[in-house]
């Protein structure tokens, strides 16, 4: 059962129009905090073939949940089940000197590969170039070092984005300041440089450096559907690749091709500092980006006051913007990733130290010249009106870096927090990794009338759905509907108490429609 999602989309806003703009924030399900006494900043989380969670960034504990550091900051990369109270495995990679993890991905074998820097050449790290080199380290589903690779020439180069291909290969995105080693066509200073390697890491098939003569930083890409890459990032130059610069610093958007020819390019922003953070390629196989804007003119309206998240869509092509929102306070507010929902909808984290505008329950304290960050999670429905927004966190600095849906339609939201109060629990010391399950989104069913309840187990469910009635008449039927609306399943009801068969439905959200003669009350339900 293939989903036409733009189609699903329109049929839920017809659905619920009058609800969906006003939707209250889902409730926290569960809360982690991950650590030692030490800074442990978490970067990156995915969801796991079994259910569970992958979370990875770096830390200097050598403590409490954290074992194995080899000195400094190594990669920590902690593997939890799926409501978070168990860590299956953790791992500490690194050597003696400084390692960043910035991405994580599950591989088509069920292990993972990790993408940062490295200033080591010894412990776990080989090959260094000198200075930082882009790491690379591909684990067992069990988190078992299988190949490790460094990248990089005599400067300071660092990975910010890695994804498997459809060939069994990964692209990298990151930056370079070098021009030796595997390193070549340095534009000045600092470029975007794009690797891309064969499936044991062991072949670099080719690599790009792109930029001009300034700052220009790659922080995201991502395999188009035409088999090529997008990258984001942002650029401080007007020269070299870079054309259209409209200030200090743009979002700068590449489209390369399966080879890495630049097919086309784009700047957005206006004349301050626009730096963008993530891309995702939609489903009406566009773009959506988001990062943050200082800027309030050019390509960027609505700003709020100081820096916004500023999240722009783009046609196939870039040549359009479609839509852009700035969406913050008065004060900082800073976005590092966004997700397309199951409803076309989009979900967007970051910090946020404002508490006006489009920002309500900031739990920093607010001091005169500084004000502390709180986790801030946006909703946005497919044109970009925010649908729900949440501040999470304490009276200290709480930062979130990555969001993902969940299995069952909620979110789950990481980051580092140095709070052990508010919306925070079980701190270590010093910043921990913090992990925010939010509960699903409740579609509303207002427009139908509920005389009759009902509810429905387990949600979610995987071969079997039990529906409990609080009244049975045999008038009564039930169809289940896809996410376009499309009835795939009829059944009478047995009495109080029935069951329904879902080991043929294909994962995803459904809903459940009880019919009453002309009556219907409706659930959602998820199979996974």
């Amino acid at each position: 059962m293939k989903l036409n999602y733009k189609l699903g989309i329109l049929l839920i806003i017809t659905f619920f129009s009058n609800n969906i703009t006003n939707a209250q924030a889902p409730a926290i399900e569960w809360q982690k905090s991950l650590g030692g006494t030490g800074i442990d900043n978490a970067s990156s989380i995915i969801k796991t073939t079994d259910g569970g969670y992958v979370i990875a960034g770096n830390s200097q504990s050598n403590n409490g949940d954290v074992t194995g550091n080899h000195g400094s900051d190594d990669f920590w990369i902690v593997k939890i089940n799926s409501d978070g109270g168990v860590i299956e495995w953790q791992k500490s990679l690194g050597g003696t000197n400084i390692e960043y993890a910035n991405s994580i991905i599950q591989t088509t074998d069920g292990g993972f590969i990790v993408a940062g820097s490295s200033l080591s050449n010894n412990g776990d790290v080989t090959g260094n170039h000198g200075s930082g080199d882009i790491w690379l380290v591909k684990l067992s589903s069990t988190g078992t070092i299988q190949w490790q690779k460094s990248l990089g020439g005599s400067s300071f180069d660092w990975a910010t984005s890695i994804k498997q291909t459809t060939d069994g290969g990964f692209i990298v995105a990151g930056c370079t300041q070098s021009t030796n080693g595997d390193v070549t066509g340095n534009h000045g200073f600092i470029d975007y440089w794009i690797v891309k390697l064969n499936s044991d890491g062991g072949v670099i098939e080719w690599k790009k450096t792109l930029g001009g003569t300034g700052d220009d930083r790659a922080t995201s890409i991502i395999q188009s559907t035409d088999g090529g890459y997008v990258v984001a990032g942002y650029c401080e130059t007007n020269n070299g690749d870079v054309t259209g610069n409209q200030g200090i610093k743009d979002y700068w958007i590449i489209k390369l091709s399966s080879a890495g020819v630049i097919q086309w390019k784009r700047c957005l922003g206006g004349t301050h500092v626009d730096l963008a953070y993530s891309i995702k390629q939609t489903s009406d196989g566009g773009f959506i980006v988001a990062g943050h804007a200082f800027s309030s003119d050019g390509d960027v309206i609505g700003n709020d006051g100081g820096t916004d998240f500023w999240i722009v869509k783009l046609n196939s092509d870039a040549s359009v913007i479609e839509w852009q929102k700035s969406l913050g306070g008065t004060e900082a507010d800073l976005a590092y990733s966004i997700n397309q929902t199951t409803d076309g909808g989009y979900i967007i984290t970051g910090a946020s130290n404002s508490n006006d505008g489009d920002v309500t329950g900031h739990h920093g304290i607010q001091m005169p010249k500084a004000t502390f960050f709180d986790y801030w999670v946006l909703k946005l429905n497919s044109t970009g009106t925010i649908q729900w927004q949440k501040s999470l966190g304490g009276i200290t600095d709480d930062y979130a870096t990555s969001i993902i849906q969940a299995t069952d339609g909620g979110y789950i939201v990481v980051g580092s927090s140095n709070s052990n109060d508010g919306d925070v629990t079980g701190n270590h010391g010093n910043y921990d990794y913090w992990i925010v399950k939010l509960s699903p989104e409740n579609l509303s069913t207002s427009s139908f009338n509920q005389n009759t309840t009902f509810s429905l187990f387990p949600n979610p469910t995987k071969e079997k759905l039990t529906l409990k009635l609080d009244s049975y008449t045999q008038n009564q039927e039930i169809t289940i509907t896809d996410i376009l609306g499309k009835t795939i399943h009829n059944q009478k009801l047995e009495g109080l108490s029935t069951s329904i068969n879902t080991s043929n439905f294909e994962k995803g959200i459904y809903f459940l429609n009880l019919i009453d003669g002309n009556q219907k009350t409706t659930q959602k339900f998820i199979v996974e």
